[in-house]
């Protein structure tokens, strides 16, 4: 069963996380769909904005956290950081619509779009140091966008904040009401489709430099840093526990 789905109307191509089983967790399949839909956009001339949202009441959960294991793990670090490459270089910018619970990897896609409209009432969190994690492969783009003090805050507090917090944090462009997400969402993208295409890619290219040249330099001591903790017998225990939690 399809996960992402594809939609593509006038300028504005849509991708939609849509696995309500793991709350549109990270898994192996989403992935690789969401590498699909973002390539297909990327090669449709037509197309000249990519929107990124979800179906139901949470945006993504961030790693599918029953796919652990320590032989995937680096695997699976290395295809989250190629992702956020893959959205802050293509030529066309990347809109997402961030809807409700937003969580560890799923930031990584917020912090790796160019423009990010939340509801006010969105909740995001880093949990990874919860669970004996460190925000690592995601850092690449979060800590990009987010002022240091909040940065520092949200990583090593691992709390909870709201979509009206992380549009003062940096991390999203605008929060708005629950009823106006869908029509501010739509005048951006609007607004975004009258650029030039090649207006939109060089001007992308100039704001995203020096996040590609980071992605680049550290992604993969980041990438094989993630799959060590995952590995540890710390991470195993606060996973084991958090996941008997949840069921």
């Amino acid at each position: 069963m399809e996960l992402v789905h594809y939609a593509v109307d006038g300028a504005v191509a849509t991708i939609t996380l849509d696995s309500p089983h793991n709350r549109n967790a990270l898994s192996r399949q989403l992935v690789t769909e969401l590498f699909e839909h973002l390539r297909a956009a990327e090669g449709d001339d037509a197309v000249r904005v990519v929107l990124i949202a979800s179906a139901g009441t949470v945006f993504c959960s961030g790693a599918d956290l029953s796919e652990a294991t320590a032989d995937g793990m680096e695997e699976g670090a290395r295809r989250i950081v190629e992702l956020q490459r893959l959205i802050v270089s293509m030529d066309k910018p990347v809109v997402v619509r961030a809807f409700g619970a937003v969580r560890a990897g799923g930031i990584g896609i917020v912090a790796a779009a160019d423009v990010v409209v939340a509801n006010e009432a969105a909740t995001f969190a880093l949990t990874e140091v919860k669970l004996g994690l460190a925000a690592a492969i995601i850092s690449l783009t979060v800590h990009h966008r987010m002022n240091p003090r909040a940065a520092s805050l949200t990583t090593l507090g691992g709390e909870v904040f709201s979509g009206a917090d992380a549009a003062a944090y940096g991390l999203v462009t605008t929060a708005v009401p629950d009823d106006a997400l869908d029509e501010r969402v739509a005048a951006v993208c609007a607004s975004l489709a009258t650029g030039a295409p090649q207006g939109l890619r060089e001007s992308k290219r100039i704001l995203n430099a020096d996040l590609v040249a980071r992605i680049d330099e550290r992604g993969a001591e980041l990438a094989a840093l993630s799959a060590t903790l995952f590995a540890s017998d710390a991470a195993r225990e606060a996973m084991t526990a958090f996941l008997s939690r949840t069921k």
